[in-house]
């Protein structure tokens, strides 16, 4: 029997948290101000969405639009307010000016995370050397998964590498789960599953009236039909 494929939806709000639930999704990314491609939400939006639903949820850790660290003092206090409401996995990336990972501040951070589970997010498709990036955060504690749709300007492009590195599965470096997002689309996941990707991230695609809306039960059930009839 094969394995049930993750479904990990974009949540702003209570609102939508329990919609994607509802819909069939297996956790939530929380974020604030797309506007901004995802920040840190506020620790109260967080306890709402925790009291509201029992899906895992994976908190934003970024502070500014872009992938540069800003204020690590404020990191490190972000987190540690967020675990201390409760919170157990996150997701986070910082890179340097070079565009290669900021590995002392990702590991400054991760140090506060006592072990829990992390993401390192889209940064990747923005880094000049990806590979390297990878190997660089081999051994990091918490690392289970790369949010990525293997180029920085989604899927169509990205395609190439992520089916790339889905067949380097295993090897140091891809160890980590491959969570695609970034412009994806339903047509393209029989593709990657064939592939050996289980796991898949929808933000608006699970809002029919765009980001000014919510999360809709209907969009994310066809994704979990999708990916039920697939997987």
């Amino acid at each position: 029997m094969s394995k049930r494929a993750v479904l990990e939806v974009i949540a702003l709000g209570v609102e939508d948290a329990v919609a994607a639930q509802a819909g069939g999704a297996d956790r939530l990314e929380l974020v604030t101000d797309m506007a901004a491609d995802g920040l840190t939400p506020p620790v109260e939006t967080f306890a709402g969405i925790r009291a509201a639903v029992d899906i895992d949820l994976r908190v934003m850790v970024r502070l500014a639009d872009g992938f540069a660290a800003g204020d690590v003092g404020e990191l490190v206090r972000t987190v540690r307010e967020m675990r201390g409401a409760g919170a157990e996995e996150f997701v986070l990336g910082f890179l340097d000016g070079e565009g290669g990972v900021d590995l002392g501040v990702v590991e400054r951070v991760v140090g506060e995370l006592d072990g829990c589970r992390w993401t390192f997010h889209r940064a990747i498709d923005r880094a000049a050397d990806r590979d390297a990036l990878r190997k660089q955060l081999d051994g990091v504690p918490g690392l289970d998964t790369y949010l990525t749709a293997g180029s920085a300007v989604g899927v169509d492009e990205g395609l190439p590498v992520l089916l790339a590195e889905a067949a380097r599965s295993g090897e140091p470096g891809y160890e980590q789960r491959i969570l695609v997002g970034g412009g994806l689309r339903l047509d393209h996941v029989p593709g990657l599953v064939a592939a050996g990707i289980d796991a898949f991230h929808i933000g608006g695609a699970a809002r029919p009236w765009g980001w000014g809306g919510p999360v809709a039960v209907e969009a994310v059930a066809e994704w979990r039909a999708v990916l039920d009839g697939v997987s």
